[in-house]
């Protein structure tokens, strides 16, 4: 039955993706994000969806007469640098066998990100974008959170097999970048139900991040919490729910659960994090012996015996920063970087420019909760290896998406003065005074 209804809501959407490239974007992003097909039992589980649905979008990107805009700013000038350095670094890379076919799948994510800024321009269809953003993951969120619940924190949460995030540490930190798109969700609600029910959601995704048993997941979860409330409209309001959440976390989970969170500041004598110390010198002796790093996958069991202090510890490299690090050396990780603080920068700069306009506040909640997600990425991602999560460069492409829409609508008043002062379109007496103003400046 699921194959079925997976089956169903492609085939029923390909006449649109082949009409609006947007739909494509759209479509290839909850199949990035969420995965659906990997829960289900038939031929959908193996079915390439998203080559199939990118095929369209691309085909539909050539013929379409809609609207297609990227914008060059710093985050999508960055976000091109970091496909071209990555696949120079993949045509030197010490391992090739492992480092092309990361590169393939990287490069479909990046590209994609690009062509999703461009082909969503309008409001409608970002607020489709952040419900994707908001309940792929929440749904997850939900299952999750009963799981543990009803299993007294005994068992890990685990993701969908055979997705990204089918290991319990990349899941926990995906549910700590999903719950601020969730909060945004319940901040954007008319409806009190609504509003009630997202904040259940979000709650219900914390306790399955908790259940992950993922002691990254706890620091980032915490970082996340606090900048939400520093970020949130009502701070009263939203800091007694937030409260309410972190009891109700501590009072589900076992006691293994404690001992294994007790273990943070133990890393001098726990295997797990020795492991990853080992890694991250690793990391540092391949981008010191080689400006281009090793290349995708350069983190594996043969590089370790040439280049790690002891060269029997292979570990993942267990942090965005020290991925890159060795993958793409240290020009790579300068581009990474820059890309997650001119999104940050970009978030700022939309909250600012709303400042005065209560029809975009939408927009500066949108871009304060993008920060939040950001934020729990940026510490979350210390400790894992998710450089280049889907989750991630979505939340950025959304960012860069809001910028250009509301920039539009800013500048419009402006143009309709202008119309109205050289005789186009309708002349209200208002909009000739603002025409006249603005063309004495």
């Amino acid at each position: 039955m699921r194959d079925v209804v997976i089956f169903g809501i492609v085939l029923a959407l390909v006449p649109s993706m082949f009409k609006r490239p947007a739909i494509g974007a759209l479509m290839f992003m909850w199949f990035s994000i969420m995965n659906p097909h990997r829960l289900t039992y038939g031929p959908a589980y193996g079915f390439p969806f998203a080559m199939v649905i990118g095929a369209i979008t691309l085909i539909a990107l050539v013929f379409s007469k809609e609207p297609r805009r990227y914008p060059f700013t710093a985050v999508t000038i960055l976000v091109l640098m970091l496909m071209a350095w990555t696949t120079i670094t993949s045509v030197f890379a010490l391992t090739p066998q492992y480092a092309w076919p990361e590169w393939s799948r990287v490069i479909k994510t990046l590209l994609m990100m690009v062509i999703t800024i461009m082909v969503i321009n309008t409001e409608a269809d970002l607020k489709k974008m952040t419900w994707i953003l908001a309940l792929s993951l929440a749904v997850f969120g939900l299952k999750g959170g009963l799981f543990t619940l009803a299993t007294g924190g005994s068992y890990r949460v685990l993701g969908p097999s055979g997705s990204y995030i089918a290991e319990n540490n990349s899941l926990a930190l995906a549910f700590v970048m999903a719950m601020p798109m969730i909060w945004y969700m319940r901040l954007q609600a008319e409806k009190r139900w609504l509003r009630h029910g997202f904040a259940l959601l979000a709650g219900f995704t914390v306790i399955a991040a908790a259940g992950s048993y993922s002691r990254g997941a706890l620091l980032a979860g915490a970082a996340m919490m606090g900048f939400l409330w520093l970020k949130s409209r009502n701070k009263v309001s939203t800091g007694m729910l937030l409260l309410l959440m972190v009891p109700l976390v501590f009072l589900a989970m076992p006691e293994q659960w404690h001992t294994r969170m007790s273990t943070i500041g133990e890393y001098q004598t726990d295997a797990s994090a020795l492991g990853r110390i080992n890694a991250w010198h690793f990391a540092m002796e391949v981008a010191r012996q080689h400006v281009l790093g090793g290349g995708f996958m350069v983190f594996n069991p043969a590089m370790f015996r040439v280049y790690a202090p002891n060269p029997l510890d292979y570990h993942a490299a267990h942090s965005i920063y020290f991925q890159v690090l060795g993958e793409h050396g240290y020009i790579g990780l300068a581009i990474f970087l820059s890309l997650l603080a001119a999104s940050w920068l970009t978030a700022s700069r939309i909250i600012r420019s709303v400042k005065e306009r209560p029809d975009l506040k939408w927009a500066a909640d949108f871009a304060a909760m993008c920060q939040v997600s950001l934020l729990g990425y940026m510490v979350g991602g210390a400790f894992l290896s998710l450089a280049y999560y889907d989750y991630f460069y979505y939340v950025v492409a959304a960012l860069v998406i809001t910028q250009k829409i509301i920039a539009a609508k800013i500048a419009a008043p402006v143009a309709d003065a202008d119309r109205a002062f050289r005789g186009i379109g309708p002349q209200p007496a208002t909009l000739i005074e603002t025409g006249r103003a603005h063309a004495r400046a």
